[in-house]
Formats: structure tokens, C-alpha cells, sequence
């Protein structure tokens, strides 16, 4: 589940809540008891980066570093037929 930050316009008081996605969004202010919390656009807590964690993690032997395989059978040119 997904960690949305809001900050209450009333008082400027920051809320973390660990909600699902189809949770509908929090109005009322922890700290005030208002109805004037909006939900804070922030970064992802993590980064996908590299040659992808699929490939490398949860493969094992032959299968392992596909990506990265120097004998990996290539795609030949087509052949050339002379008219």
C-alpha cells in the first residue's frame, strides 16, 4: 500500500496515512479537526534503474543476466542474391 502525504490548509500541519489506491482521499485534519486536508503530489520512494531487476534477481543458472550474455545467438543479415 502506497504512503500519501497531506498538508492541512487551515493550519499547515503535514499528514502521512498508508492508504490503498481506492481508498478515497482524507478531508479532515488530524491536528485541527478541519475539513481543509489535500493530498501532496511527492516522489516515489524508489527508483527502477539499470539493466531491470527482472532480468537478474529471479533467474538462476543458464537463464541468469540475459541481457548482459555475450553468447546469445544474434540475428543474422539477410542474404544477398544476385540478379
Amino acid at each position: 500500500m502506497p504512503i500519501y502525504e497531506y498538508e492541512c490548509q487551515a493550519c499547515g500541519h503535514e499528514h502521512e496515512a498508508l492508504q490503498k489506491m481506492s481508498d478515497p482521499a482524507l478531508v479532515i485534519c488530524p491536528a485541527c479537526s478541519r475539513a481543509e486536508l489535500i493530498k501532496k503530489i511527492s516522489a516515489a520512494g524508489f527508483r527502477l534503474k539499470g539493466s531491470g531487476w527482472y532480468e537478474t534477481d529471479f533467474k538462476s543458472g543458464a537463464k541468469k543476466n540475459v541481457a548482459g550474455d555475450s553468447a546469445a545467438p544474434k540475428a543474422s543479415a539477410p542474404a544477398k542474391t544476385s540478379d
